[in-house]
């Protein structure tokens, strides 16, 4: 089946079924539209639910619910808050997860806090940093929260679908990290 572009839009073809990893050809396609999100209206909805979150542990609810319930293909999402040398996890939605608690400098949660630098994966199952949570996420991108050059914590979000996170998607949840920064110093 072969699907043209249209000229007006940015369009990424993303496998239903998760048949690559298997060496099969995909039998199910979709387009996703890349520009149906409004990352910019999406960014100052979260930014100003966290403004207006009473305290610090509301503004990390009010992120994480603003950012999963505006991005579908965020199939996880979550905040961790580094603890001395270690990062334990706060608020999140989706799937339980079974690291409550990574040291910095392990998996590519450590990795993003030991680096202070945003991580994107495109897909896990190439990257030996990945600490696996569900056999349905395919790519991940950790985001630190940093106040004067010092991790507090990070954005951690989850993608069941491969390369899932492009620029966009990185500039918003870094300006999200900057707003939750200013709430927990």
């Amino acid at each position: 089946m072969t699907c043209e572009k249209p000229a007006n839009y940015n369009v990424e073809m993303v496998a239903l079924r998760h048949v690559f990893a298997l060496g099969q050809r995909p039998s199910v396609w979709y387009v996703r539209e890349m520009n149906d999100i409004d990352y910019q209206a999406v960014e100052a909805r979260v930014r100003a639910a966290v403004a207006a979150a009473p305290d610090a542990p509301g503004a990390l609810e009010r992120a994480v619910a603003g950012i999963k319930a505006s991005l579908p293909d965020y199939s996880w999402v979550g905040i961790y808050l580094r603890r001395g040398d270690d990062l334990v996890l706060g608020p999140f939605l989706g799937k339980p997860s079974p690291h409550t608690r990574i040291p910095v400098g392990r998996g590519i949660c450590g990795a993003a806090a030991a680096e202070k630098q945003t991580i994107v994966v495109d897909d896990v199952n190439a990257d030996e940093r990945y600490l696996a949570c569900s056999l349905e996420t395919r790519s991940e991108i950790v985001v630190p929260i940093i106040s004067d050059g010092t991790v507090l914590g990070e954005i951690d979000i989850d993608s069941d679908h491969v390369a899932a996170f492009g620029a966009r998607d990185r500039a918003l949840l870094e300006a999200v990290a900057r707003a939750l920064a200013d709430r927990l110093r």
